[in-house]
C-alpha cells in the first residue's frame, strides 16, 4: 500500500495503480505509446468516491490532471456510481461495451439481484443496490470490439467477458500479462461482508447475487484462464500473482460449476436475456421461507443502521 498526500492506493504493475473505495477497486493506467499519451481510469467506484479518485490522480499525475478517457468494465452501481460526478469535473469520453449502453443511457434497468444465493450479508443487501440506469446520452461511446481496444489505450486488449452483466469487459496487457478482470471473477468472497470489506484473498467466481447468466460467466472465466496472466486484479479483493494466480484461476475454470455457481437461485436454471437494447427477459423469482426470514432480519438491521446514522447526525 502506498500513502501520499493522505491518499491510499496500491501499485498493480508498472504504469498501473489501484485504489479500494469501500469494497470496490478502481484502476488508473498510464498509456505508454500512441499519439494520445496520458492515462485512463477504469471504473469509478460507488457514489461519493469522486473526490478520492481525483486526489489519487493528482498525486500520481500532477495537479489539474485528467484522464484521456474513462472505461467501464460494466455499469453496476458500485462501478459507475461516481461517473456523473467525475464528468462534471473532467470532460472526457466514456467507453463501455455496446451491451452496457442501455444501462448508461436511460434505456433499461439491470435484471434484479438474487438475494437468495451465496449465503452472506452482501447477498441480502443486494436488493438495495441501484438498478436504474444512468442517463449519459452521447457522453458514452461503444467500444469497437472488432478492434478490441480504444484509441486512448492502444496496447491493452479489451475482451468481452459477459455473464456478470450483458456487456461486461476485461482488460489485458500482453507485454507483462496483466489482467484487470472487473467482476468476471473476484479475488475475495463477494457475498461475505467480512471478506469483502477486509479484502481477504480467495479467488472466486463473479458476485453471485448480481450474476444473471451463469453459462456465459463460465465461458468468460475459461477465456481469461487461457490467457495465463501473471498479475490479476478484480473489482473486489486484493492483487493475486504468479503461481498462486495460475493455480487458482485454472482450478476455477475447470471446476466453475462446483465452485462458483449457486446450487439454486433465480438465474441458475434459466438466464436473463439481454441485447444492445437492454433486458429482454427475466426468469420469475421464487421466494422460500428461509429467504423471507432473512429478509426480515436484513430489514431490521438496515433500520438499525439508518437509525444510528440519524442519531449521529443529530447529536
Amino acid at each position: 500500500m502506498i500513502k501520499k498526500n493522505n491518499v491510499n492506493f496500491f501499485q498493480v504493475a508498472q504504469g498501473v495503480w489501484g485504489m479500494k473505495l469501500m469494497f470496490v477497486n478502481v484502476f488508473m493506467i498510464a498509456n505508454r505509446r500512441g499519439v494520445r499519451k496520458g492515462w485512463v481510469l477504469v471504473d469509478t467506484g460507488p457514489q461519493g468516491s469522486a473526490d478520492k479518485i481525483i486526489a489519487m490522480a493528482e498525486t500520481l499525475f500532477g495537479v489539474g490532471t485528467r484522464p484521456s478517457a474513462i472505461i467501464l468494465t460494466h455499469a453496476h452501481s458500485d462501478h459507475s456510481g461516481s461517473l456523473e460526478a467525475l464528468l462534471k469535473h473532467w470532460k472526457v469520453p466514456v467507453y463501455a461495451h455496446e451491451y452496457e449502453l442501455p444501462y448508461l443511457t436511460g434505456k433499461s434497468s439491470y435484471p434484479p439481484a438474487d438475494p437468495t444465493v451465496g449465503g452472506g450479508i452482501m447477498s441480502l443487501f443486494s436488493v438495495f443496490f441501484r438498478r436504474k440506469p444512468l442517463k449519459l446520452g452521447n457522453k458514452v461511446k461503444a467500444i469497437d470490439m472488432a478492434e478490441s481496444r480504444i484509441p486512448e489505450l492502444p496496447e491493452w486488449r479489451i475482451l468481452a467477458t459477459p455473464g456478470h452483466s450483458p456487456g461486461h469487459i476485461s482488460l489485458f496487457f500482453p507485454l507483462n500479462t496483466t489482467l484487470i478482470a472487473g467482476d468476471a471473477f473476484t479475488t475475495t468472497k463477494s457475498e461475505s461482508a467480512i471478506y469483502l470489506l477486509n479484502s481477504i484473498k480467495q479467488l472466486s467466481g463473479p458476485p453471485m447475487y448480481l450474476t444473471p447468466d451463469w453459462e456465459s460467466a463460465k465461458k468468460s472465466v475459461v477465456k481469461l484462464a487461457a490467457l495465463h496472466p501473471r498479475i490479476a486484479v478484480t473489482g473486489h479483493g486484493p492483487i493475486i500473482r504468479g503461481h498462486e494466480l495460475r493455480e487458482a484461476l485454472d482450478n476455477l475454470a475447470e471446476n466453475f460449476d462446483e465452485l462458483a455457481v449457486p446450487t439454486s437461485g433465480r438465474y441458475v436454471k434459466q438466464a436473463a436475456l439481454a441485447d444492445e437494447t437492454g433486458v429482454l427477459y427475466v426468469p420469475p423469482f421464487k421466494a422460500n421461507t428461509k429467504f423471507v426470514a432473512a429478509t426480515i432480519i436484513t430489514g431490521l438491521l438496515a433500520g438499525f443502521i439508518i437509525a444510528r446514522q440519524i442519531h449521529k447526525s443529530v447529536a
